[in-house]
């Protein structure tokens, strides 16, 4: 019998092993108070954020006053539901940066800062920039619509692309050259779905990775790490 448990326990140490190892390194990384306070002060943020987006994106769908823009790109393009494959980008490499940043809290931290202030830019650039959707749409299928949304299919937060923006953020933060190199072929890939499936215009798109990049070395400058 003592060998058996002796296994037992040998093999249940190894299961716990990762989460014993993950648990310390959020603790050595936030042992002091003004870590503790960016991790607090970035959970606080994103918890506002994510409260603030059904009511802030169904008032942006009932304006009347946007332009519909001539996007000669576009205009190239034939109109298809690529829904699916959208999601499986966006979804796999945010599952990528999540088990990534387990091991890796200072990174963890500054992605969160950093979709803040993405978000925030979002928040003004989208007001500011009143657009219509553009013509051949095909709705996007994503089951974070109903979480974000407010359960309503949003179709003018259109400047600067929200998607692209978060695949630009895993992008800036995974640390591997091979993850930042399948984070940058998704990053295109999903481009080229988003305009296929006339989602966003060219110009949404192009501008995300400068936002997104800007946001970043915001988070670098004052130290949120």
């Amino acid at each position: 019998m003592k060998p058996y448990f002796s296994g037992l326990y040998f093999n249940n140490t190894l299961n716990l092993a990762p989460l014993y190892h993950i648990k310390q390194l959020w603790k050595e990384a936030y042992n002091t108070r003004s870590s503790r306070l960016k991790l607090l002060g970035a959970t606080i943020v994103i918890v506002i954020i994510v409260n603030l987006l059904p009511s802030f994106f169904k008032h942006i769908e009932r304006r009347t006053d946007g332009v519909v823009l001539h996007d000669r790109l576009l205009a190239l393009l034939p109109s298809y539901d690529l829904s699916v494959p959208i999601f499986i980008l966006i979804w796999s490499m945010g599952l990528l940066m999540m088990w990534r940043g387990l091991y890796n809290p200072k990174v963890c931290i500054s992605y969160i800062w950093t979709l803040n202030f993405v978000c925030i830019a979002r928040f003004i650039t989208i007001s500011v920039v009143k657009l219509n959707p553009p013509i051949g749409l095909v709705p996007l299928i994503d089951p974070s619509t109903s979480v974000f949304y407010g359960h309503t299919f949003i179709t003018k937060d259109l400047f600067f692309s929200g998607h692209t923006a978060t695949m630009v953020l895993v992008y800036l933060h995974l640390q591997k050259r091979s993850d930042k190199l399948i984070a940058l072929i998704c990053a295109i890939v999903l481009a080229v779905l988003l305009l296929i499936q006339h989602i966003h215009y060219s110009i949404d798109i192009m501008a995300a990775p400068f936002f997104v990049y800007g946001c970043w070395r915001l988070t670098k400058w004052l130290g949120l790490q």
